[in-house]
């Protein structure tokens, strides 16, 4: 199964880009945050995580909705 994952940093941005394509890309469930990428608890992206079973993959739009950097990116591939 894909699983997307959608995150903004600021009320005044939506998610309706990101969900389009990640509909797009034949997600079939997709979690969003409204948060800034520099917080490491991001409510959504943890359900992402827990709701995904072996051999399901997480799909972003853009890699940086992951993680502003790639310590950050590093960092979460680790903690899967």
């Amino acid at each position: 199964m894909k699983i997307g994952y959608a995150r903004v940093s600021t009320g005044l941005q939506n998610l309706n880009l990101q969900e389009d394509r990640l509909n797009q890309y034949g997600c079939e469930k997709i979690f969003s945050d409204h948060i800034s990428g520099s917080r490491s608890k991001r409510p959504g992206l943890d359900k992402a995580i827990e709701f995904a079973r072996s051999g399901d993959t997480i799909v972003v739009w853009r890699l940086d909705r992951l993680g502003r950097n790639m310590a950050d990116l590093i960092t979460l591939v680790n903690e899967l």
